[in-house]
């Protein structure tokens, strides 16, 4: 059995949803290892400008609402949100962005989250109320997604015509 595995708690490894968590957060985060150092799809897709940084959002987003209805509580959602937009946002800054992505591991983070509501008894309570919330920040932080890479491409294609 794998490290990781073998440190995430019995609920986590028993629901098949949550297995799938796992499975995609190590796909996004750390499925790849070049001299020691993890990382995963997400700072590979965001160096496709917009798709990339839009499509890394809506696996995070599809991640956090999948533990929420495992009962991670309204504070913790919350919490797994601000990092996946924090990610988003940095993230979709050209040079930085890529340097950021392949640190800050939003996925990741929010798996730990989740083991810590499993395992210690943090965060708990029912997500259910900020879901529409959820839904509704990660709609407005995509239209300012593509609102700044179109004024990017903007202002790039007026400094070469001139």
């Amino acid at each position: 059995m794998s490290e990781s595995r073998q440190n995430i708690p019995a609920p986590i490894n028993n629901d098949p949803r949550l297995k799938m968590v796992q499975r995609v957060t190590r796909l996004m985060d750390e499925q790849f290892s070049v001299g020691g150092f993890k990382f995963g799809l997400d700072p590979i897709l965001n160096l496709i400008p917009v798709a990339g940084d839009v499509s890394s959002y809506i696996i995070s987003i599809t991640l956090i609402i999948t533990m929420a209805q495992h009962g991670a509580s309204g504070r913790v959602a919350m919490k797994m949100l601000a990092n996946a937009t924090l990610d988003a946002l940095v993230g979709s800054i050209p040079v930085l962005g890529w340097i950021f992505d392949f640190s800050y591991k939003a996925n990741t983070r929010n798996l730990k989250l989740l083991t810590e509501h499993y395992t210690e008894g943090k965060h708990r309570g029912s997500a259910k109320p900020v879901i529409i919330s959820i839904l509704i920040i990660m709609l407005l932080v995509l239209t300012l997604l593509v609102y700044l890479v179109i004024k990017l491409f903007q202002w790039l294609e007026a400094l070469i015509m001139t």
